[in-house]
């Protein structure tokens, strides 16, 4: 069985009926995490071959993936409008980045993807959904024998929303100063009434923001006007503090009283409020790491109580004086959440559950599984770091850098010692693309025994990338 339909942009997957199937609906990104969730699944299901049909929004001029389907509603308007289909003379294929809810409505919504379903059905009783994020726009589980293996959706919704985040998380950690508003008048008023106060800026963050979107910065009120106008939404007004720190922590709740760390890492946040990538080990002190660890537990042991069960992050700031403030909760999985599954994997005794497994106990079995540990230290000596290429305005690619799938071999090299340092350039779009603002391009990740040899990779592939864009 061949999938084809009008919804969808392009498919190379072919159904088998002698396979057991799980979906998982999220950024090419992420790709990778799911062979986590076949393991754990072919260990539930011991002489089953398992595999998962990635559906995904990401438009690329060809695929080093497996059972890939591309569903992006924009690029394929795109594709007609400008018949984009073949010849030389046609306008570049866009790429463009659509939100999720976007995303997970047409999937949710696709002919295509309900006859899929229905036929894996035929063959198994029940059909997991892998989800990068809970998204109450993923309708899919609502058909019997499907399930989402992740958070309940409504409760993700819940503390997914920084102005939620701010009144119930109040005396479990430390808040910066500031004040919940709601619709643009009010929030003129409020952030005017802190400028002079707040010299060093003042922070405005509508309830749901990811990666730098729907927050800033702000040093004017024109800044406030220009970048925040929706009047039906609540805003959380903050006090900037400069700092150099900017931790995260990344945790999975089973229940009410068990929260597992799976570690700290330090962002690379640009311009005050964009993520663009991660390092590991942390550098933060140990006593701050202890504190850090001990306010992510509380948080998690909060969102327990209220139902949540699965993979979250909790970001934090140190300012220069040493004191830490909780910024947010990500309740989802986060941009660390492969890499450090690829470093618990050499750190951990063999046999010890990752990340997925321990979501999947925590959401089916509301408990970890037996030989369940945290990582100690960094006894293998890893050091890793992340950088996104997220295109800030319109450009097209003159270039292509082979998708490399083998990230997970680079660490296992690295921590045996096979190799000093490596780097990998992962799901880069390809050339002759029109590739749009907010899309990511491509991301690197370096691996290597040492912090300086970590931020050479990353420096080198950040370079290969920019040789292969041209502005538009």
């Amino acid at each position: 069985m061949h999938i084809q339909g009008d919804d969808i942009l392009y498919s190379n997957f072919v159904y088998n009926p002698e396979v057991h199937y799980f979906l998982y609906v999220g950024d090419l990104k992420n790709y990778t995490l799911n062979s986590f969730v076949k393991e754990t699944l072919e260990r539930r299901l011991p002489g089953r071959e398992v595999r998962f049909i990635a559906i995904v929004p990401d438009v690329c001029i060809q695929y080093n993936y497996a059972n890939i389907i591309v569903i992006n509603p924009e690029a394929r308007a795109d594709m007609i409008t400008n018949h984009n289909f073949s010849g030389s003379a046609s306008p570049p294929k866009m790429s463009c980045r659509i939100s999720s809810r976007e995303f997970m409505t047409a999937v949710s919504e696709s002919e295509t993807i309900m006859k899929l379903v229905e036929t894996i059905l035929e063959r198994q009783n029940l059909l997991y959904i892998n989800l990068y994020e809970s998204v109450v726009e993923m309708s899919l589980d609502r058909i019997d024998g499907v399930s989402i293996l992740g958070p309940d959706k409504q409760i993700a919704r819940k503390f997914n929303d920084k102005v939620v985040q701010h009144k119930e998380l109040q005396g479990v950690v430390p808040f910066i100063e500031g004040e919940v508003c709601r619709g643009v008048a009010s929030l003129m008023e409020v952030t005017a009434s802190y400028r002079k106060e707040w010299a060093e800026g003042v922070f405005v963050s509508a309830a749901f923001s990811a990666a730098g979107a729907n927050s800033a910065v702000t040093q004017s009120q024109e800044e406030v006007a220009a970048k925040f106008i929706d009047d039906d939404c609540e805003y959380l007004v903050t006090k900037y503090i400069p700092h150099d720190l900017d931790p995260t922590v990344l945790a999975v709740v089973a229940n009410e009283e068990e929260v597992y760390i799976a570690g700290i890492a330090d962002q690379k946040i640009e311009g005050g409020n964009k993520f663009v990538g991660s390092h590991f080990p942390s550098v933060v002190s140990k006593e701050h790491q202890q504190q850090l660890r001990e306010y992510t537990i509380a948080v998690g042991k909060v969102m327990g109580q209220a139902g949540y069960r699965g993979i979250f992050g909790c970001d934090y700031l140190i300012d220069r004086e040493g004191n830490i403030f909780f910024l947010e909760i990500n309740a989802r999985k986060q941009g660390t959440t492969l890499e450090f599954c690829f470093t618990m994997e050499q750190n951990l005794p063999e046999g010890s559950p990752m990340l997925p497994e321990l979501e999947y106990y925590a959401v089916t079995e509301n408990r970890f599984p037996p030989q369940t540990v945290e990582m100690e230290g960094n006894v293998r000596g890893i050091h890793w770091g992340t950088y996104n290429h997220k295109v800030a305005i319109e450009q097209i690619t003159n270039g292509y850098i082979p998708q490399n799938p083998y990230e997970r071999e680079t660490f296992k090299k690295v921590a045996r010692k096979e190799l000093v340092k490596d780097f990998v350039i992962l799901e880069h779009l390809g050339t002759n693309l029109k590739v749009m603002p907010g899309t990511f391009l491509a991301r690197v990740v370096s691996v290597a025994r040492t912090e300086e040899d970590v931020k050479e990779g990353l420096c080198q592939g950040v370079g290969f990338i920019k040789q292969t864009i041209a502005e538009a």
